[in-house]
């Protein structure tokens, strides 16, 4: 498994689904997983801060403290089928598999780390450097430029659809 981090949320010109583009945090590949658009609404709200109005997702947290268990992260654990799988980690060992994009929109939302299986990497992980020429210390809207050039010549289908 290698630790991720969230580098853009975007929204794909042709289908206009939403991508979240996530990169190693040890190394120089990403990946764009394709979302529905309710988590990825609450992934673009951003990490959860007390001030912040509840959403559905907030209600899991107190509930898994609440019954004496703790949260430790979200994977993507396979990509089958042009599917992928993913879990919610609790308490080091226990997976509960969900939906991807469920997955990572609870990850972000309380800042959980994500994390992303090798076999996933190693097949359709993409160099940043491909997507982010000018590199991801360039200014946002040069980042962004970069990326929808990327994603204009893609498709969901090319990385998998993470939600379906």
């Amino acid at each position: 498994m290698r630790a991720m981090r969230v580098l853009r949320l975007v929204v794909h010109t042709r289908t206009r689904e939403p991508v979240l583009l996530l990169g190693e945090i040890d190394g120089d590949r990403c990946l764009p997983v394709f979302l529905h658009r309710a988590p990825a609404e609450v992934i673009a709200a951003g990490r959860r801060n007390e001030s912040d109005p509840p959403l559905t997702q907030d209600v899991l947290l107190p509930v898994v403290t609440g019954l004496g268990h703790r949260l430790d992260g979200a994977e993507i654990t396979q990509l089958r089928d042009g599917r992928f799988s993913a879990a919610l980690v609790f308490d080091s060992s226990t997976r509960v598999p969900v939906r991807p994009s469920d997955a990572l929109a609870v990850a972000v939302r309380y800042g959980l780390p994500i994390g992303v299986a090798d076999e996933i990497l190693d097949d359709v992980g993409q160099p940043i450097a491909d997507l982010f020429p000018d590199g991801t210390d360039a200014p946002p809207d040069q980042q962004l430029r970069d990326f929808r050039e990327f994603l204009d010549d893609v498709s969901p289908d090319d990385f998998g659809s993470a939600g379906r």
